[in-house]
């Protein structure tokens, strides 16, 4: 913790984060990742459950980079956040929960397109419905670990 903390005012991190816009401009550019992801792989992940199937796969999937600069953002926000405050974070069961919540989606996104994704841009979205489920069900309980965060005040 202390390796954080100390990380985190050599860099001007904490500094930037304490200061009257820091934090806000940050949680704007953390909420505004979390809609590039939502909005793009959240779609992605819904067609290959059957929703909009007027919809092409591969026009959908050329979202999916959007999603990933998204989460990429939300990454470099979320350790803006942690290196600020980090006894605020890592002692709290929500924020373990949802650490924990978005290493799953990332083995799931790894697992899918090393062995599911080849498939089902041949033969179609049928093939990998419980994937996508479950890809969901983490990226719910990721949201709702937040909201939790929110609350405690973090």
């Amino acid at each position: 913790m202390d390796t954080l903390l100390a990380f985190g005012q050599k860099s001007g991190v904490y500094d930037f984060m304490h200061s009257a816009w820091g934090w806000p401009t940050v949680e704007s550019l953390h909420f505004m990742g979390l809609c590039l992801l939502i909005g793009t792989v959240g779609v992605f992940d819904l067609r290959m459950l059957g929703v909009a199937r007027g919809i092409p796969m591969h026009a959908l999937h050329k979202l999916v980079p959007w999603g990933v600069g998204g989460y990429l953002l939300n990454v470099t926000t979320g350790v803006m956040f942690v290196v600020s405050a980090p006894d605020q974070y890592l002692f709290n069961p929500a924020f373990q929960v949802k650490l924990s919540l978005m290493a799953i989606a990332g083995l799931n996104v790894l697992f899918f397109y090393r062995f599911v994704f080849g498939p089902v841009r041949v033969a179609g979205a049928h093939h990998c419905r419980h994937r996508r489920h479950s890809e969901l069900g983490s990226r719910r309980g990721v949201i709702a670990a937040n909201g939790r965060l929110e609350r405690m005040g973090c």
